[in-house]
């Protein structure tokens, strides 16, 4: 039986912002990427309905999301800290794809007592490495990817301010010992035909010291190409995390 899906609009720092929740379980929160698009981790969230109480959201100035500026990274993860207090939510799972891996993965840094994993899909690390970004630029001419058709239209404003925050974000000198520091499980996943290198996800991942690194035979949005391999990782450690809380 499929889910059923409740679109809600919470109010955070005077900004309407667009969030559906579906399923019971461990609260996952689903973060997508960009900066700058609207929601398409929807049929992400299907394969682990079952299991949790999956809550995504559009970043302000996206899709349904209210037009509010600023659109940097502090900004998103105060709504983001909104978005688990109007669900009454303790304690989650924070997850993400691409750019939103890395949302996810800041938020466990600058609120840790409010995670309970990390879910790390095709992001792109903590770097802004010229020879990663020359090869990214090069296969995306060469060789192109498929992507939802929710993922291509995107926000020009929002997608300049996070990625700056961002860029700025990891310059900070304790970042790799706080990252060091974080003990939750994690998963991390990466599509072996990603036209972005990997490498610098499987940094972190070894940078933590409850992480588990898995490639899948895909591009960047793994579940197009090989859902059934995603969704079976993704289940197995929502399995492990709620193995580890019920200790």
């Amino acid at each position: 039986m499929l889910a059923k899906v409740k679109e809600t609009y919470i109010v955070s720092n005077n900004a309407r912002i667009w969030t559906v929740t579906q399923g019971t379980g461990i609260p996952i929160l689903l973060c997508n990427g960009g900066p700058g698009c609207a929601d398409y981790l929807g049929p992400v969230a299907g394969m682990i309905d079952d299991l949790a109480q999956v809550i995504r959201f559009e970043q302000r100035g996206c899709g349904r999301s209210e037009h509010m500026p600023p659109y940097d990274l502090e900004t998103c993860l105060l709504d983001l800290e909104s978005i688990r207090k109007h669900y009454g939510v303790e304690k989650w799972i924070t997850g993400g794809h691409s750019w939103g891996a890395n949302l996810a993965l800041s938020y466990a840094i600058e609120y840790p007592d409010n995670v309970l994993g990390l879910i790390y899909i095709a992001g792109n690390g903590i770097q802004h490495d010229r020879e990663w970004s020359r090869e990214y630029h090069k296969n995306r001419e060469e060789r192109g990817e498929k992507s939802p058709p929710e993922a291509r239209s995107g926000n020009d404003e929002v997608n300049r301010q996070g990625n700056g925050s961002w860029f700025e974000y990891i310059k900070n000198p304790d970042l790799l010992k706080k990252i060091s520091e974080l003990e939750i499980p994690a998963l991390f996943i990466h599509g072996a035909d990603d036209i972005r290198s990997g490498w610098p996800g499987e940094q972190i991942a070894n940078l933590m010291p409850n992480a588990v690194y898995k490639t899948i035979d895909a591009e960047h949005f793994i579940w197009l190409f090989r859902p059934e391999e995603l969704k079976h990782s993704l289940r197995e450690f929502i399995n492990r995390v709620v193995l580890n809380v019920s200790q």
